[in-house]
């Protein structure tokens, strides 16, 4: 029987690009590591925390999750999300051990999970994530209105509460409920062009839907969650309404607006966040000036006035999300204006690894991508122990929260790059101990 303790990095690594090489060796390795994960042989490890002292890594793994074990044991995603919540979780954390991941973040495909239960038409791939039927759109201009209270006693949201109660019991940690923003929700139940054509012809409808969504949704299915489990949290996750979609004014007075009037006077408004808007980039981007041909060109705009712009962007982000500072890759705005805003907010840092980053698929230079990832990872790295180095934090330095902190891996999948994987993670573990 494999032991969880033979895997440490790098060899968990190593096994994982050996399997993805096509090694036969190495599948049945795997698969005698994920027997034994499943069968509960490793439950004592993953109620081990990350040490407190040390800049630490988070990701999301569920989708690499369900390529490993629909390869060993021809596991489906409709089986593999719905079905035996121990499985799943354990199959999750054992993955997060194989990577050399040292804080623990359960995860699933949260947009296509939110709106299933409402009824929306879903695809479930084979060896992929499910996601809404973009030829069955749900609801239309004429009937959003009559969108109703879902039942969150069976289904999706039975599953997600049975996933969240496996994962506290093996590892200790408070349950973390993620869904769907109600802009993200309604990109998904709605459509993307439909809804994205009302933000720019009728921006008072679309802000009437997301109030919708917000009252008889997604409110309720946090009551519904807080109800069970009064010491979780909830993160809304809204890429579809972010700066780079429908623009950084859209995504404060739709978006962002929509996160607060969900959640005034709920008493459990502090637990909820929202920490994956993206492009924050665009708030720099400056708009070409009209200028008449007998006129001298208007210039484009100065620093001082972009910076306040995504100064503006970044309060409204803190609004809602008060519990750290996110730079996403997609965000484009150098570490260093991250670093700066957590510390003068008195805030922690998290800097996330995007999925194409690492996708070994749109490598064409990998001496180069490795080169590439140190160098990032090393500043990030450094930014992320400055922080913790200047603003207050609490004694386990949230460890043992379950929500994503330090460097977290966005999206680790069947098509990653695992040697890049390993090179941030080095980075992440030869960092000095925070106080150091």
């Amino acid at each position: 029987m494999a032991k969880i303790e033979d895997y440490a990095f790098p060899k968990g690594l190593e096994l994982l690009q050996r399997w993805q090489a096509g090694d036969p060796a190495a599948k049945e390795e795997i698969r005698d590591f994920f027997d034994a994960a499943i069968a509960g042989k490793f439950d004592d490890n993953f109620k081990r925390r990350a040490p407190a002292n040390q800049v630490h890594s988070t990701a999301s793994v569920h989708m690499l999750g369900l390529a490993l074990l629909h390869d060993l044991y021809a596991i489906e995603s409709h089986d593999y999300y719905h079905h035996d919540p121990y499985r799943y979780v354990r199959s999750n954390l054992a993955v997060s051990r194989l990577l050399g991941i040292s804080k623990f973040y359960m995860t699933w495909a949260l947009y296509a999970w939110t709106c299933e239960p409402l009824g929306q038409t879903m695809m479930y791939p084979d060896k992929f994530p499910p996601g809404a039927d973009p030829d069955a759109i749900l609801i239309t201009k004429d009937n959003w209105r009559e969108l109703g209270t879902p039942d969150f006693t069976t289904g999706v949201p039975a599953a997600i509460d049975a996933i969240l109660s496996v994962t506290q019991e093996l590892t200790g940690i408070a349950p973390l409920l993620q869904i769907s923003a109600p802009y993200s929700l309604a990109a998904d139940i709605y459509g993307q062009e439909p809804l994205l054509a009302d933000v720019v012809n009728e921006p008072d409808t679309v802000n009437a839907l997301l109030d919708h969504l917000g009252d008889v949704v997604l409110g309720p299915w946090m009551d519904h969650f807080f109800g069970k489990f009064p010491d979780g949290w909830v993160e809304l996750s809204d890429a579809s309404g972010s700066p780079f979609f429908i623009g950084p004014d859209n995504c404060q007075t739709m978006s962002i607006r929509s996160i607060r009037h969900m959640l005034r006077d709920k008493p459990y408004a502090d637990r909820v966040f929202d920490n994956n808007y993206r492009g924050d980039f665009v708030a720099e981007v400056k708009k070409k000036a009209r200028a008449s041909r007998r006129r001298r060109a208007v210039p484009n705009g100065d620093g001082a006035a972009d910076r306040g712009k995504l100064l503006e962007l970044t309060d409204a982000k803190v609004s809602v999300n008060p519990l750290f500072i996110m730079r996403l890759e997609s965000d484009k705005v150098d570490i260093s204006f991250y670093e700066e805003q957590a510390i003068e907010r008195n805030m922690p840092l998290t800097v996330g690894i995007g999925s194409p980053e690492i996708d070994r698929n749109s490598i064409e230079d990998l001496p180069a991508a490795k080169a590439e990832a140190t160098e990032k990872a090393r500043a990030h790295v450094a930014a992320i122990k400055r922080v913790c180095e200047s603003v207050d934090l609490p004694e386990d330095n949230h460890v043992g929260q379950s929500w994503p902190s330090h460097i977290y891996f966005e999206d680790v999948n069947g098509q990653s790059q695992f040697e890049l994987v390993e090179l941030i993670l080095k980075e992440v573990r030869d960092c000095p101990p925070i106080g150091s």
